[in-house]
């Protein structure tokens, strides 16, 4: 998936820099970045969800196994 968005990007990056102007250049990157951005975000938007719960059941866990004896005083 990110050797895709690597070429990708930089397929956008040399047709910005070919570009006759900055102003083309931006409209390039912004227009054509943009999408980019949103095929990363959505594509590792499952290895994002399983991380956040590997944290959240290793601090359920910890709270679990925490000394009984310590709430009592």
């Amino acid at each position: 998936m990110y050797i895709v968005a690597i070429g990708w990007a930089y397929v956008i990056l040399m047709v910005a820099i070919t570009a006759s102007s900055i102003g083309k250049a931006l409209a390039i990157l912004i227009f054509l970045g943009v999408p980019l951005a949103l095929f990363v975000y959505v594509a590792d938007g499952p290895r994002r969800r399983q991380n956040s719960m590997t944290v959240s059941n290793g601090i359920a866990s910890q709270c679990d196994t925490a000394d009984p004896e310590s709430d009592q005083h």
